[in-house]
């Protein structure tokens, strides 16, 4: 029976106006809904994958406060019915009604950052939320410049005159035109009306949400819809219905306690790996290569764990945190919650299988908070530096005593159905003497530990090399030698090698 087009009705803010559509379908995407439905046409299909950043939009949430908070999301992939209640920019939404452009996009005119054309709309997005989150383009330097924009392509310009543009835009004056009425704004969000759809399923709370889990335990869980955002672009799956964790309350907090942080199952991988950067600054560089910033600003650490992919760069660094995941259900007969804990690690039971009961969803991911002794370092190994899946992840976590292995914990990504841990490798360091010796016996077993497949990302032979040859590092940069991580290198440094 087709369902009632009430049933699926959808609305957002654009341009200070709600935006309300009929019958939209609770697996189309927010860019088939803004080309389709609304002709935006500015917003391009490059990828159809959240790779090439063409189709960047920029989404506005009313936070603690009343102010506004601007992500740059992918449009391709996120599906429409995640933008309830939210507002949304597009590249038409930036010029003034006289024509008079924002500094994001005079930035990029006068800095010659357009050739074709294609991925302009999507960088300007991309600078646009730059823009709208420092203050106007304020304090943007090269590095930042680089890392907001690691989500977006160009094949055709280059990248250092929209790098220009990026840190010009601060520099250009604000028409009038152009400025978001950001009070105006927030009201206007607390007017929506709330979701009109029995299809897309976003309960606000984490009671309401685990009921609605019990009650349609066949409906497919998304949280920014990263991946299953892919399943209906590439795969042309259809889905009847959705549960969308990221509205809930609870799960969109991170908590900090005196032995862990918990970080709730909506909480965007934008702000998980803040709170894990927080605890331990060395993570900087690596969070930052966890796909661009708009797959990290729309998916979340609870989706990501919960998918289980073996490539998934966040399962080893946790493992090798000693994380735990926090399963809970919707009691039906007793009428409350109730929950289980496990180690991450088994949490997996095979390929892209887990333990988690029909009924069940993982709400929440405990993190340790470091110790004074612990070292950590995790490496990842892909074609591309940044926006890229990895061929190899290893992190490593070590706290040493008198010279010697107090406690060993390893997790390891792409080697294995499922992210795993390094048992027989933690056993070969395990109170032993932090040594070249040691150290040489637990790159052996590390290399033996796995069985890894060879697919278009590397071979066995090569992954199973650099399993080893990444512990080898650990140990060489225990010791104090920083050439041989780029991170460390200066100009001077690189003239030297050169």
């Amino acid at each position: 029976m087709k369902p009632e087009t009430s049933a699926q009705t959808l609305t957002f803010l654009r341009r200070g106006t709600p935006v309300t559509l009929a019958n939209v379908a609770p697996d189309r995407t927010l860019l088939e809904v803004l080309r389709e439905d609304l002709h935006c046409t500015g917003t391009k299909e490059g990828c159809g994958e959240g790779d090439c950043g063409a189709c960047t939009v920029v989404l506005g949430e009313a936070v603690d406060g009343g102010q506004l908070a601007y992500r740059a999301i992918n449009s391709c992939i996120r599906l429409a019915h995640s933008v309830q209640g939210l507002a949304v920019w597009t590249v038409e939404d930036l010029a003034a009604p006289g024509g008079e452009l924002h500094p994001a996009q005079e930035a990029m005119v006068q800095c010659h950052g357009s050739q074709c054309g294609f991925c302009t709309p999507g960088f300007v997005m991309s600078l646009f939320g730059m823009y709208q989150n420092t203050k106007g383009g304020q304090g943007i330097d090269r590095a930042q410049a680089q890392a907001d924009l690691s989500g977006n392509l160009c094949r055709c310009t280059g990248y250092r005159p929209i790098l220009d543009a990026a840190q010009q835009m601060g520099s250009l004056p604000l028409p009038a035109g152009c400025a978001v009425d950001e009070a105006a704004t927030v009201a206007a969000l607390k007017k929506l009306p709330a979701a009109q759809t029995d299809r897309y399923l976003r309960p606000t709370t984490l009671a309401a949400l685990l009921q609605a889990r019990a009650r349609h335990p066949q409906a497919q869980v998304v949280a920014g819809c990263t991946d299953v955002g892919l399943w209906v672009t590439k795969m042309h799956k259809r889905f009847g219905q959705m549960l969308d964790v990221t509205a809930a309350r609870e799960l969109r907090r991170v908590e900090t306690y005196p032995h862990h942080i918990a970080i709730g199952a909506g909480v965007t991988l934008t702000d998980a790996y803040a709170a894990l950067v927080s605890e331990r600054p060395q993570l900087k560089t690596f969070a930052q290569r966890f796909a661009g910033l708009p797959v990290r600003n729309s998916g979340t650490l609870g989706g990501n764990v919960a998918n289980g992919s073996p490539i998934g760069d966040s399962m080893p660094l946790l493992i090798a945190l000693g994380a735990s995941v926090v399963l809970m259900r919707w009691d039906t007969r007793r009428g409350q919650i109730t929950h289980r804990e496990l180690r991450l690690e088994d949490l997996y039971t095979g390929y892209r299988q887990n333990v988690m009961k029909p009924d069940e969803l993982l709400c929440w991911i405990k993190v340790p908070r470091p110790t004074a002794d612990e070292q950590l370092k995790v490496y990842k190994i892909s074609k591309r530096f940044d926006d890229d899946i990895s061929a190899v992840c290893l992190a490593i976590r070590l706290t040493l005593k008198n010279g010697s292995v107090k406690t060993a914990s390893i997790g390891a990504g792409g080697v294995a159905a499922t992210p795993v841990r390094a048992h027989q490798t933690e056993a070969a360091l395990q109170d032993q003497a932090w040594n070249a010796d040691t150290v040489m016996a637990a790159t052996a077993a590390l290399r033996a530990e796995f069985q890894p497949i060879s697919d278009m990302r590397a071979s066995a032979t090569y992954r199973q090399a650099v399993l080893g040859n990444l512990l080898q590092r650990f140990w060489l940069e225990s010791q104090g030698l920083r050439q041989i991580n780029l991170e460390n290198l200066t100009a001077p440094d690189l003239e030297t090698l050169a």
